[in-house]
């Protein structure tokens, strides 16, 4: 169990997958939206564009905190041979990345930002993703069912998709759930021992 000395833990984000996997770590947190708009940028590599992401995030919260506050964020982002695929827009996007996805290997990366007033810890986390080619029908079933427009990549592997579809990955598996929840808690660990 992580000894937080004190010290409270504020979630930077209102994704409740997110906030799910915050709770399965048994670490008391509270959540605040950092309303921080994504962007992307061009010629810029997709752990840079997550690191960058999760510390505009932060810095948009981090300055309306205590001394005692750690504010946690992240950023995910899906790439296709080295293309960003992003968030769909409406439910026909999600089926062409969707698509595109299908049969291929395609890479979760995740960008973490630990801060509190003093000092910043950003590490980022790829996972690899085989998911399996599936049929017209399979997909219209999954996106019309669970409507993945506000996902990257436009799926969720905890979802009926990953059961059926996910073939393998290779990487940390929470991760494409939006948080590194193993790399995360040593990060945090070692964030509070060294404010000591």
């Amino acid at each position: 169990m992580l000894d937080l000395k004190n010290r409270n833990i504020i979630l930077g984000s209102i994704s409740p997958r997110r906030k799910q996997l915050m709770q399965l770590m048994d670490i008391p947190f509270s959540c605040v939206d950092s309303h921080y708009k994504e962007s992307f940028g061009a010629h810029v590599s997709p752990e840079e564009t997550v690191s960058n992401m999760a510390l505009g995030k932060n810095n948009a919260i981090i300055s309306s905190c205590s001394d005692n506050d750690i504010v946690i964020t992240a950023d995910t982002i899906v790439c296709l041979n080295g293309t960003v695929m992003g968030k769909p827009k409406d439910v026909a996007g999600a089926k062409i990345m969707l698509k595109m996805l299908c049969g291929n290997c395609h890479t979760v990366v995740t960008g973490v930002c630990i801060a509190d007033k003093k000092k910043k810890d950003i590490f980022t986390v790829n996972t690899d993703v085989w998911l399996k080619k599936l049929e017209d029908v399979e997909i219209d079933y999954y996106v019309n069912r669970y409507n993945p427009v506000d996902k990257a990549g436009a799926y969720g592997i905890q979802e009926w998709i990953g059961v059926v579809g996910i073939e393998k990955i290779n990487g940390p598996y929470f991760n494409v759930m939006g948080l590194p929840t193993q790399l995360l808690y040593e990060h945090l660990k070692k964030f509070i021992d060294d404010r000591e």
